[in-house]
């Protein structure tokens, strides 16, 4: 009742992650019932296409053994040995084609399905598949309600083909029975051919069934409540707040850098108050003025107090210093829009650097 009121509560679809943890830990959808198809198929192929050349072989190797038997001497180890060699392979060219029939349709269908993967943790013993109760309630859980059904289809499948093929096919067999033995396993093979064509018929509308019920129930397992979904976007997202933290300790000491740049700069240009940009310009170390420090408001101000501490030129020109705070980052080299504003502050600090030198000359 509990894992009803949890299935209940799952109203969300399961997101990528959900879906991509389930494969690699193994929890694929796997119809139980293409298995058998594919054996069925390949048995039938090899009914049809192999066993008559196969059993021809082996009734003229047993013929040639029961109606010669002077051909075969068994008088040492070695004599018995080369009989059952010969028998061996005889045998095995009987069987083999069934054998890789069976698993190249096997992988074939495994590979249709999904992918394979080894998965220890799904091969690993659990003490909980050991639970008594646990048992009941898968047995009577939905899933285990339709695998009896599944069963059930197949046993009542079976039977009526049974009964139908034979007892079409009763007075027929009958007079086989006393006609040439031949005659016997050609009308066997035909009941055969006739029940193989039927079981695969049903068995393959079977297993287009599960395999559409198989995934439906494995997506449905794995759909999520709102909360498992909310603690997934925090794991993959990570928590908002700790962000926003990480955020505000990454703002703070971008901030000390810029304003530890402060004193290297060549001027300031402020808006007054509002704006304050810390331009860098060296002849000898880059082609065009850089942006070493910018702020609003309450940097702008700190960037003005350690530009006069520094003796720093400090120029009041509101549209350049908006302009320039709202379009060249710190660190970037001044777009050429603003090489002849900025030039007329490089010269006018220029020209009082050689009038200050010639009064101390």
């Amino acid at each position: 009742m509990a894992e009803e009121d949890d299935q209940d509560s799952k109203t969300e679809e399961p997101t990528e992650k959900k879906i991509r943890d389930a494969i690699e830990k193994g929890n694929i959808p796997m119809s139980r019932e293409a298995p058998l198809f594919t054996a069925m198929l390949a048995f039938y192929i090899y009914f049809i296409f192999f066993l008559p050349n196969g059993v021809k072989t082996m009734t003229g190797t047993l013929k040639d053994l029961f109606e010669k038997p002077d051909q075969w001497q068994l008088e040492t180890g070695p004599d018995v040995m080369s009989l059952f060699i010969h028998l061996g392979w005889s045998m095995a060219a009987l069987l083999t084609p069934m054998l890789l029939l069976t698993m190249l349709f096997g992988l074939a269908q495994s590979f249709a399905q999904h992918m394979p993967s080894f998965v220890l943790d799904r091969i690993a013993p659990k003490a909980s598949r050991l639970s008594f109760s646990g048992g009941i309630a898968r047995l009577f859980s939905v899933p285990g309600i339709v695998d009896f059904g599944k069963s059930l289809f197949k046993i009542i499948i079976v039977s009526i083909i049974m009964v139908v093929t034979l007892r079409g096919q009763y007075f027929g067999t009958l007079n086989a029975m006393f006609s040439d033995p031949q005659v016997i396993f050609v009308k066997l093979n035909d009941i055969i051919r006739e029940m193989l064509i039927v079981v695969l018929m049903s068995t393959g509308i079977l297993t287009a069934v599960d395999v559409v019920w198989t995934r439906y129930n494995w997506h449905q397992k794995l759909r999520m409540t709102k909360q498992e979904v909310k603690e997934e976007h925090k794991q993959s997202q990570g928590d908002p707040i700790v962000k926003a933290r990480q955020r505000s300790a990454q703002r703070d000491q971008a901030r000390r850098r810029m304003i530890a740049n402060v004193p290297r700069a060549t001027m300031v240009i402020t808006n007054p108050t509002h704006f304050a940009v810390a331009l860098r310009y060296v002849r000898e170390e880059m082609e065009a003025p850089t942006v070493i420090a910018k702020g609003q408001d309450l940097i702008a101000l700190k960037i003005r107090e350690v530009a006069e501490e520094n003796n720093i030129p400090i120029f009041e020109d509101p549209p350049l210093a908006r302009s320039m705070f709202a379009q060249v980052s710190v660190d970037s080299v001044i777009p050429p829009v603003f090489y002849k504003a900025v030039a007329e502050l490089v010269q006018r600090i220029f020209a009082a650097e050689a009038k200050k030198k010639r009064r101390l000359k």
